[in-house]
């Protein structure tokens, strides 16, 4: 059974953010928008998985999942967001292992939550907002039953001029990166670097359990 609301909610550890009147504010894109069409791809990626998730099991869907959360997600960017202000004291290494977590997390708690498929569509909605370097592609889960679920993309050119996810909001406005940080803010102060790799393996290990 597809876990997209409950367990979502939950996987992501989404925290309440409203959107700034500016972002609000900003003109629409056109519906060949680049970035809506970044949405769009990953979308139809999912939905296959969803469509073949009870033969692939969790981990076909998360080695089929892997390349499209790599194509529209910009994970090292994410990284550095939930981690905080400790990220410019860490090294290198430490950089390179902690995106390797969160990535692992990311594709996890997708193949987790989005297990079969039962008609629910992913509808890119035409009016993609834009303000200075960010665009915010809006859409919606429909299921058969009950009202939409609104998941929303903040997202902003990568060096490669590629969009790509710098955050998602649940329910239209509910940032994923925001709780993360605050979840993480204890861990990095207490463990350090290796003690959030750990915590957030330790997360995906959960997730890959089913």
């Amino acid at each position: 059974m597809i876990r997209y609301f409950t367990s979502a909610l939950a996987g992501f550890g989404l925290l309440l953010a409203t959107l700034s009147p500016a972002m609000a504010a900003g003109p629409a894109a056109t519906a060949s928008d680049p970035a809506a069409q970044q949405i769009r791809e990953f979308y139809a990626v999912l939905v296959d998985t969803m469509k073949q998730g009870s033969s692939l099991g969790i981990e076909g869907r998360y080695k089929k999942l892997k390349p499209a959360v790599e194509a529209a997600f910009n994970l090292p960017a994410m990284t550095q967001f939930a981690v905080g202000p400790a990220w410019t004291r860490m090294s290198d290494d430490q950089h390179k292992a902690l995106v390797a977590a969160f990535e692992r997390m990311t594709i996890a708690n997708y193949a987790k939550n989005f297990d079969s498929y039962d008609g629910q569509k992913f509808v890119v909605l035409p009016d993609t907002i834009t303000r200075a370097e960010d665009k915010l592609v809006q859409s919606e889960l429909r299921p058969n039953k009950g009202e939409p679920v609104k998941f929303n993309y903040r997202m902003r050119e990568d060096g490669s001029k590629d969009w790509k996810v710098i955050d998602v909001l649940l329910a239209g406005f509910t940032s994923q990166l925001a709780l993360r940080r605050s979840e993480f803010a204890h861990t990095v102060d207490t463990e350090g670097a290796a003690g959030l790799v750990k915590k957030i393996n330790q997360v995906a290990d959960n997730a890959m359990k089913g």
